[in-house]
């Protein structure tokens, strides 16, 4: 048996189309398999602000696996341990939170890669190497192995092209609400301020040909981010589209304006 392919690779290699996704956030391997049905291309298991561990990305790795979505997986912060751990789990994509410097980056891909390219830590048998069964797993992972880092402010946007620019970074990551929230408008993605810099951002990523990707809370706002350039998006999660459709058909049952959603949350 041998190591698969990474389907992130190949979307940023080709970029003829761009890729859609969408956030997880119920936690639950049902709700990933079944949106990983719906005709999203990945679905982001989100470990940062859910309270999934390592055991429980394997539940819902496995149910993301049945499906013909591929699954991105943001851990909770830009730490080796925690990356060693998501990878052996069986994670080919991972997203790393809140980077905000050259330095930081250039550890999140040594995090990931074995040496002498990188410090990840080497076993045999795990998820990530079907068991074992993957014979050649240890010399191709550090290929298929697909990295992005997040870019949540606006200092971290300025260094984008030197992030972009490191060697095992595969594409940047623009983080919407962090990034108003630092610009003094948190809850407001829409601001005309924070959309310069997202729009912005789109446009110095296309200068240096690296991939980017964002996430928007509706068709509207996710439509303007790919006009701006986006590579790859995502559109809201699994809550926010499960509770927005109960608000809306509560309002329409019982007669009244739907309740709106948070202002600005993409997911």
């Amino acid at each position: 048996m041998n190591a698969t392919a990474n389907p992130f690779k190949a979307w940023f290699a080709g970029r003829d189309t761009v890729p859609l996704g969408t956030w997880l956030m119920a936690a639950a391997p049902t709700t990933a398999e079944a949106l990983g049905h719906a005709g999203f291309d990945f679905v982001v298991v989100d470990m940062e602000h859910v309270p999934i561990e390592v055991a429980d990305l394997a539940h819902i790795l496995r149910a993301v696996g049945t499906t013909p979505a591929e699954p991105l997986v943001r851990l909770a912060w830009n730490d080796q341990v925690l990356v060693k751990r998501v990878l052996d789990a069986g994670a080919q994509t991972i997203m790393l939170p809140f980077v905000q410097t050259v330095e930081e980056a250039r550890a999140a891909a040594s995090f990931a890669k074995y040496p002498p390219v990188g410090v990840r830590g080497v076993a045999a048998v795990h998820r990530a190497s079907r068991f074992g069964a993957a014979a050649d797993y240890l010399k191709q992972a550090n290929e298929e192995t697909c990295v992005i880092v997040q870019l949540e402010t606006p200092e971290a946007v300025d260094l984008l092209e030197e992030i972009a620019a490191l060697p095992g970074i595969d594409a940047v990551f623009v983080g919407p609400g962090d990034l108003a929230a630092s610009m003094g408008h948190i809850g407001e993605i829409g601001h005309p301020d924070v959309q310069a810099k997202i729009e912005e951002a789109a446009k110095r990523a296309a200068e240096v040909g690296t991939p980017i990707g964002i996430v928007g809370p509706n068709p509207e706002m996710v439509r303007r981010f790919q006009h701006y350039g986006y590579t790859f998006t995502a559109i809201a999660s699994d809550v926010a589209m499960m509770t927005g459709r109960a608000r809306e058909w509560l309002a329409d049952l019982r007669g009244k304006e739907e309740a709106p959603s948070v202002s600005g949350a993409a997911y």
